[in-house]
């Protein structure tokens, strides 16, 4: 069996690009000529949405395949329209997996014995039938966890990535403004909470150290703020960082650098509207129009494959 953070890097390395592309699809965002053809394939609205989000997803999938290593779907997107989103999520899970893409699944997930086991189960691992067989119920390959509980809540995340191949990332620097206001708190040593939390990170991910010297506990490090990424990239120099906060919310390429260690590798960043919705932005909304939703989400995806290479490539950290 290999190791997942393995995986994830030879898949890095094969489309020679560290970035994912978040799928979080903004029904409001949807191209019209989608939600049109949607609305006359089902009965139920949220069957209806579920609809518009496959045909919405598939399309960008198709597009960017060749392109990046992974996709990254946000649960919170799909499961507010109930069964009919999660349905999606996992057409969407299962679809990006038979083209040939990793799939992180940003759930943020985190309970205490037996209720985040069975999270983990469901997530990553599989889940009994009726008849006594095991089964996978989203199958992604890798999930976002938040580590609040300590290692109650992340022990079951981690033996069900032994037993199944796979991995997490565990929240250390969350991206948003406010993340200060717990995880920049002083502790007694004179650490901050995110530094307490990234060393338990590479304490957890010891025992899950591939052959490349990388673990499947990585960790969630924002862009937004590039001189804690440097200090969380010595303090964790194991752990893939999954780095939200690129493009939209403000985060740059030269931003990202800190978070990769010396060799070029370590990291993978994500972009989810800045991406998916490019055809409504500039300088993209010039040259597509929202027929050509997907081809704009093409044309993105190379822009931040460029930027982020040209970034690692003036700190002397291509690693390729």
């Amino acid at each position: 069996m290999t190791n997942a953070a393995d995986r994830l890097l030879d898949a890095i390395e094969e489309k020679k690009n560290p970035s994912v592309v978040g799928l979080d699809p903004r029904v409001a965002s949807i191209p019209d000529h989608i939600k049109e053809e949607a609305m006359n394939e089902g009965f139920e609205p949220f069957e209806r949405i579920h609809n518009a989000m496959i045909k919405f997803n598939h399309a960008i999938i198709d597009e960017i395949v060749d392109i990046v290593p992974a996709v990254k779907p946000q649960m919170a997107f799909y499961e507010q329209y109930g069964h009919w989103g999660v349905k999606a999520m996992e057409d969407t899970i299962t679809y990006a997996r038979s083209q040939g893409l990793m799939v992180i699944e940003d759930v943020k997930r985190n309970d205490i014995g037996s209720t985040a086991k069975a999270y983990a189960d469901g997530h990553i691992g599989m889940v009994e039938r009726l008849e006594g067989t095991k089964t996978s119920s989203y199958g992604a390959d890798m999930i976002t966890v938040n580590p609040y509980l300590g290692i109650d809540g992340i022990k079951p995340f981690i033996d069900v990535c032994k037993e199944f191949d796979k991995g997490i990332f565990v929240l250390a620097k969350t991206s948003n403004p406010s993340s200060g206001d717990l995880q920049d708190r002083i502790l007694e040593n004179g650490e901050t909470v995110y530094e307490a939390v990234a060393k338990l990170i590479d304490e957890w991910g010891e025992e899950l150290v591939g052959s490349k010297g990388y673990s499947s506990v990585g960790a969630v490090v924002g862009a937004t703020y590039p001189k804690v990424g440097k200090k969380l990239r010595t303090i964790m120099p194991r752990a893939i960082i999954l780095v939200p906060g690129y493009g939209a919310q403000g985060g740059t390429a030269d931003d990202v650098v800190p978070c990769f260690n010396d060799d070029g590798f370590g990291a993978i960043v994500n972009s989810s509207r800045g991406i998916t919705f490019a055809y409504q932005k500039e300088p993209y909304s010039k040259d597509f129009g929202p027929e050509q939703f997907a081809e704009a989400a093409r044309a993105a995806a190379l822009d931040m494959k460029d930027s982020i290479l040209d970034a690692l490539e003036r700190a002397n950290k291509m690693p390729w």
